[in-house]
């Protein structure tokens, strides 16, 4: 099993490995790793061969991605979910163009689809990518199905953190984290223009603080993805920090991880329905700058 972040998380591809399949996997971590790690393992669980996917059989070659079809969470102007290629026992849900949610009735939608009889006999599987920003109504929805999930089906929900998803649902999947690629972010000319801020970030006055957060200012749909580049980049910035700190033994580090617990309260605000990117940021960027002054 290949994917496109590199070596398969050890407990995906020990599940295939074994045909010891769990009914639910949660997969967290930032950047693409995580949906196309998903997108990787549903193929490979409708694969004939054993450690697809094989992208020679004809499973492999339904399933295999071409230009995605734009789904729309209200499903008036487009579907609620869509099919992983052309394969008719995959699935997958997304956040509908323009919108900052997965709705309830993408899951139900989703919940219907999956009830259906297996068209090839086999196996059934759904990503639900960008997890993260399903509201309360639509998690419940989908804590239904991962009580009672149908035979031979698998879900597999896609997400930059688990921190916005409730309890109950992250108690009933398997867990796999990807970390971030330091290496990756320090090649990407967004990321260096972001860390090179946070470097001056001591010497920033507040004014200058606020009219950086202003930046995220306007439609959530919009913004909201800048959002989560800024939180992620911080927090490997803080890291690298840290880890320069605790090289000196008489290091106190208490501010940088209090910054740390903010980032991460950061991230689950900002997968609320009524937070505000703008306001988010703010919070994130005094934090760090609090950090740095003691």
């Amino acid at each position: 099993m290949s994917t496109a972040s590199g070596d398969s998380p050890i407990l995906l591809r020990r599940s295939l490995e074994s045909g010891r399949i769990h009914s639910a996997y949660l997969l967290s971590g930032p950047g693409a790793a995580p949906q196309d790690a998903a997108l990787d393992f549903v193929r490979a669980l409708v694969c004939r061969q054993p450690d697809g996917p094989c992208e020679e059989c004809v499973d492999c070659r339904r399933s295999s991605p071409g230009e995605p079809i734009p789904l729309d969470g209200a499903g008036s102007k487009g579907p609620l979910l869509r099919h992983v290629g052309d394969h008719a026992d995959l699935f997958w849900v997304e956040r509908g163009e323009g919108s900052t949610r997965v709705s309830i009735r993408q899951i139900r939608a989703l919940q219907n689809a999956l009830h259906l009889r297996s068209t090839e006999g086999g196996r059934r599987a759904a990503v639900i990518a960008d997890a993260e920003w399903m509201n309360q109504e639509a998690q419940n929805a989908l804590l239904r199905i991962l009580e009672e999930p149908p035979p031979q089906t698998t879900l597999v929900l896609a997400t930059a953190t688990a921190t916005g998803l409730l309890t109950t649902v992250r108690s009933r999947c398997q867990r796999v984290r990807f970390e971030a690629d330091p290496a990756a972010a320090q090649q990407d000319p967004e990321r260096i223009a972001m860390r090179a801020r946070l470097d001056g970030i001591a010497t920033a006055g507040i004014p200058e603080l606020l009219d950086w957060a202003a930046e995220y200012r306007g439609a959530r749909a919009t913004v909201v993805g800048g959002v989560e580049t800024l939180l992620e980049t911080a927090s490997l910035w803080m890291r690298d920090r840290v880890a320069d700190a605790v090289r000196d033994t008489a290091a106190n580090v208490t501010h940088e991880l209090d910054a740390f617990s903010t980032l991460n309260d950061c991230r689950k605000t900002l997968s609320q329905r009524n937070a505000n990117p703008q306001m988010v940021v703010e919070r994130a960027l005094l934090a760090l700058r609090e950090s740095t002054l003691r």
